[in-house]
């Protein structure tokens, strides 16, 4: 569906606890990475771009439960995050970057550019050991939303994110402490200051000057939770999609199935359309192929 629609990319979120045995942080489970194995293989019957990402990695994650360890500051997870990345690299090294990339760790947070900077420079450096020619992507600090200068430098592409204003994107969000008081979302909201221009003017020039300056990045995720209104996500999404459009910045949507994506997202608000055993939003997927060159 994704090849026949005309988009041509897929993150691949995981987790490392799927991936080895008994909490063994060297102990790679084979039949977990079949799985991954097939979406590589699908990336590549369908011409599909596939972005392999560690959504929890060995010392941090964004999700609960939190990591015991700390992957900017203990040895251990440190090595253990490169040795995986060096193990990916290895096992896909013939796959070439038209249809892989490794995308190192969802959205660091809380963490000085510095620290972060040393873990991608030690988990890339491994990936490269293995595999030199094989294209990296690292998200931005602050959960991906500011671009950094020193990865840059290292020649990897960042991952921006796409979810401002965040009490129109996660209204009503069962994971995001306050969310169920945040006021009832509007697009454009003059009054407040949330229009196109305050959108682009807030989060998204700095993204402008980094790629002026040398950088590479794309928003690596994005998109607007079910309880938003939406009529209201439409009218936003498309100031988003314009911007990247102006910008040349590609975009991942979070995600094709589920609560933010096109099929099965438990909207109360849509006419869905019966599609191939799904419930698809029509006319979000019309607004987003306006938008694919």
């Amino acid at each position: 569906m994704i090849n026949e629609w005309g988009f041509n990319f897929a993150r691949i979120p995981t987790d490392y606890r799927f991936l080895i045995k008994n909490n063994n942080w060297d102990d790679i489970d084979e039949s977990a990475m079949s799985r991954l194995d097939k979406a590589v293989e699908y990336g590549i019957k369908y011409n599909i771009h596939i972005n392999l990402n560690l959504h929890r990695a060995p010392g941090y994650t964004v999700a609960n439960p939190p990591e015991i360890a700390n992957l900017w500051k203990d040895k251990e997870p440190q090595e253990a995050f490169a040795r995986l990345w060096a193990y990916f690299a290895a096992r896909y090294k013939n796959v070439p970057n038209e249809y892989l990339s490794f995308n190192l760790i969802n959205e660091p947070a809380n963490i000085d550019e510095a620290s972060y900077a040393a873990v991608v420079k030690k988990a890339s450096d491994a990936v490269w050991d293995n595999d030199r020619k094989r294209l990296i992507i690292a998200d931005g600090l602050e959960w991906g939303t500011i671009p950094s200068d020193t990865i840059k430098g290292f020649g990897i592409p960042l991952a921006g994110r796409g979810y401002q204003p965040f009490t129109l994107t996660h209204y009503k969000a069962g994971w995001v402490n306050g969310a169920q008081d945040y006021p009832l979302p509007d697009w454009p909201k003059e009054a407040e200051g949330f229009n196109k221009q305050s959108l682009y003017e807030k989060h998204f020039k700095q993204w402008k000057d980094f790629l002026k300056n040398g950088g590479a990045a794309m928003i690596g995720e994005w998109g607007a939770f079910n309880k938003t209104p939406h009529d209201v996500v439409l009218r936003w999404m498309e100031n988003c999609l314009e911007i990247f459009k102006e910008l040349d910045l590609g975009w991942a949507l979070w995600n094709l199935t589920g609560s933010f994506g096109i099929l099965n997202s438990g909207r109360a608000d849509v006419d869905y359309e019966n599609f191939n055993g799904y419930k698809l939003d029509r006319k979000m997927l019309d607004l987003l192929l306006k938008y694919v060159d």
